[in-house]
């Protein structure tokens, strides 16, 4: 029997607001355990929430993006459970009207172009973290909790891990171009959940579900979904029963294991939350955030293809947001876009070493990077420096965050040469040294020119403007 695989995702990406979604306590990542706390995000009693205001412009910004409805009027509910990294025992949440539904992306992959529907968008905030050590011990950091989130809700609409993983590397390009969330998902700023059941292909009835939770990789993503849905499918094939379960991917054993009977919504027994009162957006708020939208990487692509860069470096470019900045940067300090495509494209990359970590790290909010390197681009693409030079200062440049381009240049000697002066007394020399070579060249031997063009360039070392060399040269042969 052929089995279908049936998947939706729920996607939690953490916001970057510099406070938390219903206190003043900092979301900064890491610090010391239990230090971003207060009595209201430490869930004391007596306590009351203070809803922050950008948490919903995030919100909005990234439904719009997405082609969401919109609720001019929003509420919360508190979703109640035990569990030891929630102090409040429960989570405020959006079950009965979140802040958009409906929308959705597409992705493209070797099935073609395929859309996936959005069931919602709501906010929550997030539960504190467990830290397992040794000797069977679990110590509780309640830094993460109220962290605000935006929960992304898919329909069932994936079909492999494949589509699964387009689907995030536009959800998390989407998230970082609109600067909502900075999506690291080594420091769990972008978790996803796995809703999967398979079925026999071409029925319509869906299978058992099981949710895997909280898998912080793309890697980690395919693995467990190749894994779950073979356990599924070898269970209903060796006649067992699968149940409606969470359960825990672990990417060091390649398994998942069983956590808890799968809940409802029933289970959580939702109610309006009674300190938050309803949100309600004006049409004037939503006309100044939709004002706000950015450009979207899509459309960066395609700005540059028009502009002459190349389809492969268009991408590569846009990957990160912070190099598509970067490249920005230095086309206006440059004004030369294909010079400046091969910088990120080729010298840039190296540096970085191509490290998704390594390009995340990369501070470009200042503009002083870029504004050196499009100084270097210029410089290069008028023939001031060799090729040579433009590498060494571009690794001196990211290495050295104090060094001013023609600073380090004139101290080191890197300008070309541009004196006829100094390039006729090197020619000079060379013509001298080299005797058998004029003759060749004088008696029609083309390759005789390259090589006394290069001895000349080598006697300047390197720093003589090949133009100045090769006029100079041909003078004097001719002469």
């Amino acid at each position: 029997m052929k089995w279908e695989i049936v998947m939706g995702l729920e996607v939690h990406a953490e916001l970057s607001t510099k406070t938390k979604i219903f206190c003043g306590c900092s979301t900064e990542f890491g610090g010391e355990p239990n230090t971003h706390v207060c009595p209201g995000c430490a869930g004391m009693p007596g306590t009351l929430p203070k809803f922050n205001r950008q948490v919903l412009e995030y919100a909005v910004r990234l439904g719009l993006t997405l082609g969401c409805d919109i609720a001019k009027r929003c509420t919360f509910d508190r979703k109640n459970y035990y569990y030891p990294d929630l102090p409040k025992a429960y989570q405020v949440s959006q079950l009965y009207a979140p802040i958009c539904r409906n929308g959705g992306l597409t992705i493209v992959g070797e099935w073609g172009e395929k859309f996936i529907r959005l069931h919602q968008i709501h906010m929550e905030e997030d539960a504190g973290k467990l830290v397992h050590s040794a000797g069977n011990v679990t110590l509780m950091d309640f830094n993460r909790g109220s962290t605000p989130l935006l929960e992304i809700v898919s329909e069932p609409d994936f079909r492999s891990a494949a589509e699964v993983i387009a689907y995030l590397e536009k959800l998390r390009e989407t998230l970082m171009y609109l600067d909502v969330c900075d999506c690291k998902m080594q420091e769990g700023s972008l978790r996803a959940d796995v809703n999967l059941s398979v079925r026999p292909a071409g029925e319509e009835k869906l299978g058992v579900r099981v949710e895997m939770k909280n898998i912080n990789s793309f890697k980690a993503i395919a693995r467990a979904i190749a894994y779950e849905s073979e356990r599924q499918i070898d269970v209903i094939e060796s006649g067992g029963t699968l149940i409606q379960e969470t359960r825990r991917w672990d990417d060091d054993k390649g398994e998942s294991y069983g956590m808890r009977s799968k809940a409802n919504a029933a289970d959580y027994r939702y109610f309006p939350d009674p300190d938050l009162p309803p949100i309600v957006l004006g049409d004037d708020e939503l006309a100044r955030i939709r004002a706000t939208l950015p450009e979207m990487a899509d459309k960066k692509r395609e700005r540059y293809i028009a502009d002459g860069v190349s389809a492969k470096v268009a991408a590569s470019i846009t990957a990160h947001k912070n190099v598509s900045d970067l490249f920005e940067d230095i086309v206006r300090h440059s004004g030369n876009t294909k010079e400046s495509a091969n910088l990120i494209s080729g010298e840039v990359m190296r540096l970085l070493k191509g490290d998704d970590a390594d390009i995340e790290q990369l501070d470009v909010q200042d503009g002083q990077l870029g504004r050196k390197l499009g100084e270097l681009v210029k410089l290069v693409a008028d023939g001031k420096i060799n090729r040579n030079a433009y590498k060494e200062v571009v690794g001196v440049v990211f290495a050295d965050d104090g060094i001013e381009p023609m600073r380090y240049i004139e101290e080191k000697g890197l300008l070309m040469v541009e004196d006829s002066g100094a390039a006729r007394e090197a020619v000079a020399a060379i013509l001298k040294d080299n005797e058998s070579a004029v003759e060749d060249y004088r008696a029609g031997k083309q390759k005789a020119f390259g090589f006394l063009m290069g001895q000349a360039m080598k006697k300047l070392g390197g720093t003589a403007s090949p133009d100045v060399i090769k006029s100079t040269l041909t003078e004097m042969l001719e002469g």
